[in-house]
C-alpha cells in the first residue's frame, strides 16, 4: 500500500506522485547557476542568485557556514581559499573579516540572511555544511518565518539530525544517505513509514562512483512513498531527457542555461508564479 503524499508547500502542497506525464520539473539553481558561461567563478553569489532568478528560477541551492560569531554565510567550502583571495576557515573567523574578501575578486560572500531577504519570492534548498550551523539556521528560519521557503539537507546524518531536534520538525528536509540506503533495503511496503516525517524528498546522485543511484525504481518507490526525488547536478542535455523519462520530481544543475532549455522543449518548466 502507497504512503500518503507528504505535502510541503515548500515543494508545492499539491505535488500529486500519480500525476506524471507532462507535469513541470523543479528547477534547481545548483550555486546560484555554478558553471553558466555569464558565471563561472561566481558560484553562491548574490549576483549568480540573481542571474538565476532573472532566468525564471524559484528554486536556489545553495549552502551554509556559520562564522565564529553566529552568522550564517552562503558558501559551499570551509576554507576561503578556492573561489576568494584569501585563505581562512569560515568558522574560525568573525563575519566582518569574511566580507572583507571577495569571491573572483569582485562579489562579497553574501549572508544566507541577505539572499531569503533579496529573494522574497525564491525558495531555497540549503545544504547545511558545518554542525555550528545548524542552530543558527534553525533559529534564523523560525525569526524570518521561512518554513514554507525551504528544504534543508545534508550528508551528514548527525547534523540532519541535529537540525530537525533544532527545527523541532517543522522544516521540511532531504532523505540522508544512511536513510535512503535504508529505503531501499526495505521492503516496499514499509519503507516510505521508515522515513523521518520531515523527509520531502530523495536527493541523490545520477550515480556515485560506478553505482548507478537515480533509477526508474528508486522514483517508483518514492514515489509510492509519497515523497519526491531530486538528482544532482544534471548538466547535460541528453542525461536531463533521460531522466524525465523517469518522472523526476526536480533536477538540481550548474548550467541553468541548459536545463531551461531542455525543459522548455520538453514543456516541463514550471512558469514563475
Amino acid at each position: 500500500m502507497s504512503s500518503p503524499a507528504r505535502a510541503f508547500p515548500v515543494l508545492d502542497s499539491g505535488w500529486d506522485p500519480t500525476d506524471s506525464g507532462g507535469r513541470p520539473v523543479l528547477a534547481f539553481a545548483h550555486r546560484g547557476g555554478a558553471r553558466h558561461p555569464d558565471l563561472v567563478g561566481l558560484e553562491n553569489t548574490l549576483l549568480a542568485f540573481r542571474h538565476a532568478y532573472d532566468l525564471g528560477y524559484r528554486y536556489l541551492e545553495t549552502d551554509v557556514h556559520a562564522t565564529r560569531d553566529g552568522h550564517l554565510v552562503a558558501f559551499h567550502d570551509p576554507d576561503l581559499g578556492r573561489v576568494t583571495e584569501h585563505h581562512g576557515v569560515i568558522g574560525g573567523l568573525d563575519l566582518d573579516q569574511v566580507l572583507e574578501t571577495r569571491v573572483a575578486g569582485r562579489e562579497l560572500v553574501p549572508r544566507f540572511e541577505e539572499l531569503v531577504e533579496e529573494l522574497p519570492e525564491a525558495c531555497f534548498n540549503v545544504d547545511v555544511k558545518s554542525l555550528e550551523a545548524v542552530e543558527p539556521l534553525a533559529d534564523l528560519i523560525r525569526r524570518m518565518g521561512l518554513e514554507d521557503r525551504v528544504v534543508v539537507s545534508s550528508f551528514s546524518h548527525g547534523r540532519t539530525q541535529a537540525f530537525r531536534r533544532a527545527s523541532r520538525g517543522r522544516v521540511a528536509t532531504g532523505a540522508t544517505p544512511p536513510e535512503i540506503a535504508r529505503f531501499l533495503l526495505l521492503p516496499a511496503a514499509v519503507a516510505g513509514w521508515r522515513l523521518d516525517p520531515t523527509v520531502a524528498a530523495l536527493q541523490v546522485p545520477v550515480r556515485r562512483h560506478s553505482l548507478q543511484v537515480t533509477t526508474p525504481r528508486l522514483v517508483r518507490r518514492a514515489h509510492a512513498a509519497g515523497v519526491q526525488v531530486h538528482v544532482w547536478t544534471v548538466d547535460e542535455s541528453e542525461e536531463i531527457e533521460r531522466l524525465l523519462g523517469w518522472e523526476i520530481d526536480g533536477l538540481m544543475t550548474d548550467r541553468t542555461d541548459v536545463l531551461k532549455r531542455v525543459l522548455l522543449r520538453h514543456g516541463r518548466w514550471r512558469e514563475s508564479r
